[in-house]
């Protein structure tokens, strides 16, 4: 599936197997996460994709020569050697290349990646229930990182990433407060049945002051009223590769050592973290499947707010 320029559907095309460089895995595609960022890209909120362009980067597939399932991330590359890759810091390499954005990605019945940025998948999930792992289970995982110690965790947007984050966060013994699009008591009802001890409207004022905020809908307004239901010495993590604008606040909002950071990317280190982690918790991810040729209409579920959990494109059996 093909986008040709920012704002069109994507195009069905059928094309002769990718031929892997010095380097590289060709992986025949199982499954592929739809993420957030996918639609950022088809919607043109990110700049500069590479033209045409296979989207997907939550990849889970078979690598032809050994046989071995792995899975392939956002980070599709980093120069190596920069100050940031040298520091531990690869996710903000100012050379970094990215799956299905600056490289062909999974939407389709095979993909090439370097080696050196795949990863094992955990045993005992099917290829489906893998796939959310590689992006929205990785940058939440690196999102609850961000969010310290926190005790009372505050999720704003229960989508893809919010739901796998609570239940590694109900496992660490915090406790979890949702925050969804008002009236959306489908979203509230799962949010509970997760672990969240509260669910309401991002509206909503919250039973308790919040030790820190996730924010995973990329409403810049949100940020001002995270801080609203944050206490003192508390964190806001803006966990979205894209926001809309965020307006003015008054000092008071940030004011009592309260912080607003962002989370750019991910490192290898959040996916080795992570992948070992998630068998453990058990994380068991909610999904809607899809074939392939109905990527279009993945992606405007995703965009009108109504996929439970993650959608998911099944490209092979």
């Amino acid at each position: 599936m093909v986008l040709d320029a920012p704002g069109r559907p994507l195009r069905l095309e059928e094309r002769p197997p990718p031929e892997p460089g010095s380097g590289q895995l060709r992986v025949r595609v199982l499954a592929c996460g739809v993420c957030r960022t996918d639609l950022h890209v088809v919607d043109g909120e990110l700049p500069r994709p590479k033209l045409p362009l296979v989207p997907g980067h939550q990849i889970v597939g078979v690598e032809e020569s050994s046989g071995r399932r792995v899975g392939i991330p956002w980070l599709g590359w980093t120069d190596g050697s920069c100050r940031y890759c040298t520091s531990g810091r690869e996710n903000l390499c100012d050379e970094a290349r990215f799956t299905g954005y600056d490289l062909d990605g999974g939407y389709a019945d095979y993909a090439v990646a370097d080696e050196r940025f795949c990863f094992p998948v955990p045993e005992g999930y099917p290829d489906e229930q893998a796939a959310p792992l590689l992006c929205a289970g990785l940058i939440g995982h690196r999102s609850l990182r961000a969010a310290r110690d926190a005790e009372r965790l505050g999720l704003y947007g229960f989508g893809a990433s919010a739901h796998i984050v609570a239940q590694v966060a109900r496992h660490e013994g915090r406790r979890v407060f949702a925050f969804t699009r008002t009236g959306d008591e489908e979203a509230q009802a799962f949010a509970r049945s997760l672990g969240a001890e509260w669910a309401g409207a991002v509206g909503d004022p919250a039973p308790e002051e919040l030790d820190a905020a996730i924010i995973f809908a990329p409403v810049g307004e949100l940020v001002p009223a995270a801080l609203r239901a944050t206490a003192k010495g508390g964190v806001v993590v803006c966990a979205g590769i894209h926001m809309s604008d965020i307006p003015s606040f008054p000092y008071d909002l940030l004011w009592g050592e309260r912080v607003v950071r962002s989370v750019a990317n991910l490192t290898r280190r959040d996916g080795e973290e992570f992948l070992a982690l998630a068998p453990r918790v058990p994380v068991r991810t909610e999904i809607e499947t899809y074939p392939l040729e109905q990527a279009n209409e993945a992606l405007d579920r995703l965009r009108s707010g109504r996929v439970r959990g993650a959608a998911v494109l099944v490209v092979a059996g």
